[in-house]
């Protein structure tokens, strides 16, 4: 397994690499945000450590372009920073970080947590393949049969709304550009426009009985959440 450690100080870069090295990860490391981009697409890291403070940029605006990038998305992230705030922790968490652990920490607790969102996202994947089915929150997918339920109540979905919601369903929490999902739903040169996926998200929010401007669903997030000027994304939570 390969692990991404992302801090501008050496003496953490160094002690994080050593003991993870001794748990049989193999590591690299990047020192500031636009290195730590470049390394995730060569390197192809299984997680990422990513420092909130970097020289270059604010380590959540790694986080957000890591996570808008259909080719890094799903890289498990974990951050970690000396900030305490609540407000830091829930921003990290709801651009898709997968944990957050503050400084100082115990190289054993950072190893515990990086082997317990592995198992985590191993978990999911192996659960979703043997049932064939996708649970994200209150709603359930069974691709197989093209039906789609909200709290159990069956919803009715077009061909295209369908593959949009799945697509996103596949990929909580992870923001995506209209193109990144022109794309993965009808591939490269499909003449469809940005606004006709704004339109299929409205449909979609709509039969899924989700508003942003009611926040109709129980904890008073939306289901699919615009994210402006990015994209949309499915929460993870909810």
């Amino acid at each position: 397994m390969r692990i991404l450690i992302v801090d501008d100080e050496e003496p953490i870069r160094e002690l994080i690499s050593y003991n993870v090295t001794r748990e049989g990860f193999v590591a690299a490391m990047a020192k500031t945000g636009q290195e730590a981009l470049q390394m995730a697409k060569t390197f192809k890291p299984d997680i990422i450590i990513l420092d909130l403070m970097l020289p270059d940029m604010n380590g959540l605006d790694v986080c957000r372009i890591l996570k808008a990038d259909a080719e890094l998305s799903s890289i498990p992230v974990i951050m970690e920073s000396a900030k305490t705030d609540d407000s830091d922790i829930v921003s990290g968490l709801e651009l898709g970080a997968d944990d957050y652990i503050t400084k100082p920490f115990s190289p054993k607790v950072l190893i515990a947590r990086i082997r317990s969102v592995l198992r985590r996202i191993a978990d999911k994947n192996s659960a979703s393949a043997e049932s064939g089915e996708i649970q994200v929150g209150s709603i359930r997918i069974i691709p197989k049969k093209h039906e789609v339920y909200v709290r159990d109540e069956s919803v009715e979905l077009s061909a295209a709304e369908f593959s949009i919601l799945l697509f996103l369903a596949e990929h909580p929490g992870q923001v995506f550009s209209r193109q990144q999902i022109i794309h993965a739903v009808k591939g490269d040169g499909y003449p469809v426009t940005d606004r006709s996926v704004d339109v299929q998200i409205l449909s979609i929010r709509r039969k899924l009985g989700d508003s942003p401007e009611k926040n109709s669903v129980d904890n008073g997030l939306s289901l699919i959440e615009t994210i402006r000027g990015v994209g949309y994304r499915l929460r993870e939570n909810i």
